[in-house]
Formats: C-alpha cells, sequence, structure tokens
C-alpha cells in the first residue's frame, strides 16, 4: 500500500478517482476521497502548486492549514488522470469548464461516469454543466453533486450533507459510496436540472445576503432577504423545468441558508465587501478566487428578461454592481415593489414588470 494511503472502509470498495480543479472545493472532495481509502488523481494547471501539494500534502494557495492524507496523487496530466479513472470529479470553474472537457474528450471512456461539482452557467446558450458533460461526453454517464458545502467546513471534518443528482441510479449509488462517510452525508436526488440550477442560482443571493451584513440590516430584513431570494430563485428554475420541491432540500434552501449566513462563502464576502464601499473588481482582485456569482448575476438577468421572469433582486443587485447604482436607493425601490403572495405555487401570482 503506497504511503499516505488510507485503507477503504470496512466492505467498502476501492476506487480510482480523478479530481479536476486544484482549487478549495477540489481539495476537499480529493481529501474526503484520500480519507475514505481511494486512489485520488488530483489534476490541477499548475506544475510548481502539483509539486508543492506531492511534496508537502499541502495546497497552501488554497487550504493552507489543510493536509491532505491518503493516496492523493497530484498530477497536471488531465488525460492520464481521466484515463485511470473510473469516476472523474469536475470542479473547474464554469468559464473553462468546456474547453478543458473537449480538449480532452478522448481520454473518457464508454460509461465512465463523470461528475460536475461546478455550480455556474456557461455565457453561451445559458447552459449549465451537465448539460455540456452530455453534449461533450455523450458517451459516459453523468450527474451533479451539490449543496451546503462550503469546503473549509468539510476539511475540517464538520458535519456537512450533499445532493448527487442523476438519472441513472448507479451513477447515484456509486457517489454515495465514495463520498459517505461519518462526517459527509450524501441524499439523492433525479432532479438534475433543478439541483444544478439551484447551486448555481444561490451564488446571486449569498451577494445580497453579503451587502445586507455590510449595511448591519437587521435579522428581520435578512430572513426577508433569504426567503424573497428562495421565491425568486424557484419561480425562475420552475419556469426552466426544475420541480419546486427540490428548492425545499439541501441544494435548494440549504445551500441558500449556507451561503447567505457565512463569510466562508466567496460570493457573500464580495457582497460584504461591495457592500463596505470596495468597487467589484477591487473585490474580485481581494477575494484571489473565483466567485461563480458575478458571472452568474448577468446570464441570469438576462435570461429573466428575456422569458418574462420577474426578479427584483437580480435586478437590483445587477444595478448595484454594473451600474454604479446607490445601494440605499435599490433597497428602497424593493421596499416599494407589489407585495404578492408568500409562497410560490401555493396561491396565484400577480406578475408585476
Amino acid at each position: 500500500m503506497p504511503e499516505n494511503t488510507t485503507p477503504p472502509k470496512d466492505g467498502a470498495k476501492s476506487y480510482d478517482v480523478a479530481v479536476l480543479g486544484g482549487g478549495s472545493f477540489g481539495t476537499a472532495m480529493a481529501k474526503v476521497l484520500g480519507e475514505n481509502g481511494h486512489t485520488v488523481h488530483f489534476w490541477m494547471r499548475d506544475e510548481a502548486q502539483a509539486e508543492e501539494v506531492r511534496r508537502t500534502r499541502v495546497n497552501k494557495r488554497y487550504m493552507p492549514d489543510v493536509t491532505i492524507e491518503g493516496d492523493v496523487q497530484p498530477t497536471t496530466d488531465l488525460a492520464e488522470a481521466v484515463a485511470r479513472a473510473e469516476v472523474v470529479l469536475v470542479a473547474i470553474p464554469s468559464k473553462a469548464f468546456r474547453s478543458v472537457i473537449r480538449e480532452n474528450a478522448d481520454a473518457f471512456w464508454e460509461g465512465q461516469i463523470v461528475v460536475s461539482l461546478t455550480k455556474g452557467i456557461e455565457e453561451h446558450g445559458f447552459k449549465l454543466m451537465s448539460e455540456i458533460l452530455m453534449e461533450e461526453l455523450p458517451r459516459c454517464r453523468s450527474g451533479v453533486l451539490s449543496g451546503p458545502n462550503l469546503a473549509a467546513e468539510i476539511v475540517n471534518r464538520e458535519l456537512t450533507a450533499t445532493v448527487i443528482a442523476a438519472k441513472d441510479p448507479e451513477v447515484r449509488r456509486t457517489v454515495q459510496d465514495l463520498l459517505g462517510c461519518e462526517y459527509f452525508r450524501v441524499y439523492a436526488n433525479v432532479d438534475v436540472y433543478g439541483v444544478e440550477l439551484a447551486g448555481a442560482l444561490k451564488n446571486i443571493y449569498a451577494i445580497v445576503a453579503g451587502l445586507a451584513s455590510a449595511l448591519e440590516m437587521g435579522e428581520n430584513a435578512r430572513a426577508m432577504l433569504i426567503t424573497r431570494g428562495l421565491a425568486e430563485m424557484s419561480r425562475f428554475a420552475v419556469s426552466l423545468g426544475a420541480n419546486p420541491m427540490t428548492f425545499m432540500g439541501l441544494a435548494g434552501v440549504g445551500d441558500l441558508i449556507a451561503t447567505c449566513t457565512s463569510n466562508k462563502s466567496r460570493n457573500y464576502r464580495i457582497g460584504y465587501a461591495v457592500g463596505k464601499g470596495k468597487q467589484l473588481d477591487e473585490a474580485v482582485k481581494e477575494l484571489g478566487q473565483v466567485a461563480e456569482g458575478i458571472y452568474t448575476l448577468k446570464l441570469v438577468r438576462e435570461k429573466s428578461e428575456s422569458i418574462g421572469i420577474y426578479m427584483p433582486l437580480v435586478r437590483g443587485l445587477y444595478e448595484i454592481l454594473y451600474n454604479g447604482a446607490s445601494i440605499n436607493a435599490v433597497i428602497s425601490s424593493l421596499m416599494m415593489a407589489v407585495q404578492n403572495s408568500d409562497v410560490e405555487f401555493i396561491l396565484p401570482r400577480t406578475i408585476t414588470q
């Protein structure tokens, strides 16, 4: 057994797994897999970063205080990592997702399980990552992992639950076997589109929540913003074919609560910085990591307007971040909006444009 290898859980199968993406969440998943006794081919772009993790077992840029245990093998050879893996977990930012998958499509093989961990939307065509996988890797079996999963807590073995969404029951079972342990629980769902869209949309409302916190709004106001955000995101997603009940689970309200109440959330921190007077570019540079919500916001605003879905929080945040609108003026206009039904899909709703 190689050095740093953890034996598999009692009676469990040991898998070869590729984790693509050396950021915070990719690192967290590699750590869970390694501790569960699997062989992890951990791909990252930067050879210096890979060598550092290989030598010190620490991903200093993203997780400086965390030691990666188990048989985790850093590499910059994506094709080799994928070719050796039974399951591939993809934690690549949405802007590069398709290009990386397309460039290495030949390395993937028939029936291989490929799961997206990325909570974002592709700019052209409003495509989710699962749709990109189906287009670029039609011979593979795909799924989506999403939920209230702050990487900083997962690496500290704090209690966490997630959702694996896939049409194929074997994909769901395999991911549950791979990742499930005493502190990380994996629940199943068949609504791939709803689970994935919930994960992308909640990033927008995490930015809103960060703004509210910076402005020292009261608990009542923050509770209002989170629940109206839930109504807004579910209204939008259901109009595109998602199941409304998905938003009552971990991938919906669970993820929304986690990212709207924690300063460990990158999107929340962006909102907080802007609320304290920083320009968006300055806040992003200071963060030093990808905050998917700032890209998702543009796409969702455009899409919602094109299909006629009322999303006042999206519209207001867009005006603040990209058009220099006064935060107080936007909040005032939101409070003057028509008071519609509380819970979507129960009472008839007045569409207010």
